[in-house]
């Protein structure tokens, strides 16, 4: 039976790589501090930052929760925050800081741009003028 489960475990051994440079985590880190215990104590919380990580891997990789890396804190605890993080707003603002500064490094063409029709369906019948 150990054979078995261990088998079913089997998944990639390769380390992810990280979602985010140092550069850009430290323009953002403020939204996602790091709450300290309780007075009561209790377990201490995931760091912000790999949450972070986990969250973009999942998005990015598309892969299910289920599915994250052992590398990261456990899919509950990402999809919580992510979840929460939501609610609040920050990944609004955090996607605002990055977009500020590339487009401060000249890094973003604003005169092009792509959509992608998974996000926004048309619908039949209907003419939309962008």
């Amino acid at each position: 039976m150990a054979n078995r489960s261990r088998v079913l475990d089997a998944g990639s051994t390769m380390e992810p790589e990280p979602q985010l440079s140092d550069e850009q985590w430290l323009l953002i880190a403020d939204l996602f501090p790091d709450n300290p215990p309780g007075p009561k104590g209790g377990r201490r919380r995931k760091l912000s930052r790999p949450c972070v990580e986990g969250i973009l891997w999942v998005l990015r990789s598309g892969a299910r929760w289920k599915d994250l890396p052992k590398s990261f804190p456990s899919y509950p605890t990402c999809w919580r925050r992510l979840q929460r993080w939501t609610e609040l707003g920050l990944w609004q603002k955090a996607w605002t800081r990055l977009l500020r500064k590339l487009t401060n490094l000249g890094e973003i063409e604003w005169n092009e741009s792509i959509a992608d029709g998974m996000f926004s369906p048309a619908k039949k019948g209907v003419n939309a003028l962008i």
